[in-house]
């Protein structure tokens, strides 16, 4: 005897062995035996074979119509071999009643299941709607074979194109769209990208990242809503100062200013200067939620997103010519032995007297020029003698508190590769096309007026990090347990030292139009100015705030992710120079197995041939093909073009430790490091990383 049972949704049938009143044992034409409770039993026969039976159902099934079927199936519920006596004939065969079986089994939408073998039929209703919901995917499975045709022929569908950043970053894979790029990529044997840049989806390489960038940080678009800045209502006294910045010619969010006074009298004051948009804006107000929302002004060659409107900004920034609210920290300093005295802090309106710009000026405030008074360049724009000999006395300074740092630290900072900037030949503030001149130009990290800015900014920094943690206040801190490798710079509320820097605490405070953190702690900052010993119960935030550690946790995500766009884009842009400028070769420096950073570019690439070369090796790099999309190139080491013994070059340039000494190179001297090891962003300016 033969026995026909439903296992887990599918039918099978085979030779009975043994039978009691609750289950059977069946063995399969496998082989293999299985034991089938009573509930699942719903055919038993002698004749024809399990196989032939199957086999023959399966055929007259697909003779069956569903629509006739429905039609015969009485109201109440029945049984499939009643159903087959209606359909077929009153003597209707096993292999009838068996297909009939099959046949309702795959059509739930006119027959719902009941029990073992028994059925009741859909409502018309229901079926109405079944119907529709079936063609309707029979009509969106042929639109997405349409679809993998395109794209295998090398076209891309419309909507394939306007969903395309979806598709690849966050896809929703019952779309259309998605199954019909998956499916194309399996029959194709490309991988979806390679799909879809064949099919011609990508028209633009740099529109590509950007909109991709925009897509993941941006989804609702770069635009402001109309917004005006709040004035400073207070009544602030002006400062007996002349105060001046400096910063690229590209900025506009001048966050910071410095001033010299006393000189020639033992006892120096210096100025850091800080704009005050904190004293106008108000945790929670509309242009308050703009900033925690962006988090940070983003930066990219030729083009940048703001934190804040321009107009709000234009309202705060330390703008020369004018008298500007800020939130100023005085420092004494004996003028002969540099030592620090004492410090201050008071809200004030500060007259900037000039906007100084590195990109005009590096090249007049060398160090000879500020350490000799009567050396003059050739050449170059002039400064004020009393601008110079701030200047001078502010590069002394500096040092001086680089080398205290150093001494903390137990090791000289050293920054052996140089910065890269890059300048757009067409821009004009504009978004760029991706179509424009790019120029990369070098300036050596630790020039004259980049330390005076970071080291200021860290004195900043630091000194104001310690009285809020001094006045119980609870700020945004980084941190830095020890320059051990893989020690990384950490944020909290906690006022720790900071090793990669050497200072005891670091609360980032000087750039609170670029930086929502800088912000959230200059509004710490002004309540232990007005309120001092109780400025822990009138300050904003409050120990423990929650909100505070929901601001790092969405700071940290945000700046990176804008850092790494930064860092894709100077690749971009260096790749784009190698095109625009013919270059097939370039020199460059080993500094990992196969890997290699050219010597006067911001690119580091793998390279065939450079498997035993030790590091440091100089050697002449054949470039093959640029990929824009994936920011690839692979070079071959044509040759090895230095003679430096084998026994010395292990130690070449130092360790990768001793290169990029800090974890946080943004809290460095140095400017941004354009491309790491793993493609890493360079890193956004700042005030003391002031390279824009």
């Amino acid at each position: 005897m033969f026995l026909l049972f439903e296992e887990a949704g599918k039918f099978m049938a085979g030779r009975v062995l043994s039978e009691a009143d609750a289950s059977a044992q069946v063995e399969l034409d496998s082989g293999k035996r299985a034991k089938v409770k009573a509930a699942s039993m719903l055919l038993k026969f002698d004749k024809p074979t399990p196989a032939q039976l199957i086999s023959a159902a399966q055929t007259v099934s697909e003779g069956i119509e569903l629509e006739l079927a429905w039609e015969f199936s009485p109201a109440e519920e029945f049984g499939f071999a009643d159903l087959a006596r209606e359909y077929f004939n009153a003597q209707a065969t096993l292999e009838q009643q068996a297909a009939m079986l099959f046949k309702l089994f795959e059509a739930p939408h006119y027959f719902r299941r009941a029990g073992k073998g028994r059925f009741r039929k859909a409502p018309a209703e229901v079926v109405a709607q079944a119907l529709a919901a079936i063609d309707k995917k029979r009509q969106l499975q042929l639109q997405i074979d349409q679809w993998v045709a395109e794209l295998s022929a090398g076209s891309c569908p419309g909507a394939i194109r306007e969903q395309l950043y979806k598709i690849l970053f966050k896809p929703d894979k019952n779309a259309a769209e998605y199954r019909a790029v998956v499916e194309a990529s399996r029959a194709t044997r490309l991988a979806p990208l390679e799909l879809l840049k064949n099919a011609g989806a990508v028209d633009s390489p740099y529109q590509f990242h950007w909109r991709r960038f925009l897509f993941d940080n941006f989804p609702k678009g770069i635009v402001f809503p109309a917004l005006e800045a709040p004035p400073i209502k207070e009544n602030l006294p002006l400062a007996a100062v002349s105060a001046f910045s400096i910063d690229d010619s590209a900025t506009t969010e001048i966050d910071d200013a410095l001033s010299v006074t006393g000189l020639g009298s033992g006892q120096v004051t210096v100025g850091i200067h800080i704009a005050a948009p904190g004293l106008a804006l108000q945790p929670g107000s509309a242009i308050d939620q703009i900033g925690r929302a962006r988090l940070s002004t983003v930066y990219m060659p030729g083009f940048k997103i703001t934190m804040l409107p321009d107009a709000v900004v234009q309202s705060y920034t330390l703008q020369e010519g004018r008298a500007c609210p800020a939130v100023s920290l005085y420092v004494t300093i004996d003028e002969s032995s540099l030592e620090i005295r004492g410090s201050e802090t008071r809200l004030e309106c500060v007259p900037i007297a000039a906007n100084l710009r590195h990109d005009q000026l590096d090249a007049v405030v060398t160090e000879q020029w500020l350490q000799e008074p009567d050396f003059e360049h050739v050449q170059g724009p002039g400064l004020p003698a009393e601008q110079r000999i701030a200047l001078s006395f502010l590069y002394r300074m500096a040092r001086s508190l680089k080398s205290g740092r150093e001494q903390v630290r137990g090791k000289p900072e050293s920054f052996n590769r140089p910065d890269y900037h890059f300048r757009l030949l067409s821009d004009g503030g504009a978004e760029p096309s991706g179509s424009e001149q790019i120029h990369i130009s070098v300036r050596q990290r630790g020039a004259p007026l980049d330390m005076i800015v970071a080291e200021a900014m860290i004195l900043a920094n630091s000194r104001w990090g310690n009285w809020m943690a001094e006045l119980g206040v609870p700020a945004i801190y980084r941190s830095q347990a020890s320059l051990a490798p893989g020690v990384k710079v950490r944020m909290g509320t906690r006022a720790l030292p900071h090793a990669g820097i050497g200072v005891a605490s670091y609360a980032w405070s000087t750039s609170p139009l670029r930086r929502y953190t800088d912000l959230v702690n200059q509004w710490q900052i002004i309540a232990c100015v007005r309120h001092g010993k109780t400025a822990a119960l009138a300050a904003p935030f409050k120990a423990k705030d929650t909100e505070l550690f929901s601001i790092i946790s969405s700071f940290d995500t945000a700046y990176g992710a804008y850092n790494a766009y930064q860092g894709a884009m100077e690749r971009f842009w260096t790749l784009r120079y190698l095109e625009q400028n013919g270059i097939t070769e370039l020199v460059a420096s080993v500094f990992k197995e196969n890997m290699v950073r050219a010597d006067e570019l911001p690119l580091v690439l793998p390279v065939l041939g450079g498997r035993d070369l030790p590091r440091g090796a100089k050697v002449r790099v054949k470039l093959g093909a640029i990929d824009p999309i994936t920011l690839d190139v692979v070079g071959t080491v044509v040759e090895r073009i230095d003679a430096i013994p084998d026994s010395t070059l292990g130690c070449a340039g130092g360790t990768v430790a001793e290169e990029d000494e800090s974890a946080d190179e943004d809290d460095q001297v140095s400017g941004p490091i354009a491309i790491a090891v793993d493609m890493a962003p360079g890193l956004a300016p700042s005030d003391d990383n002031p390279t824009p």
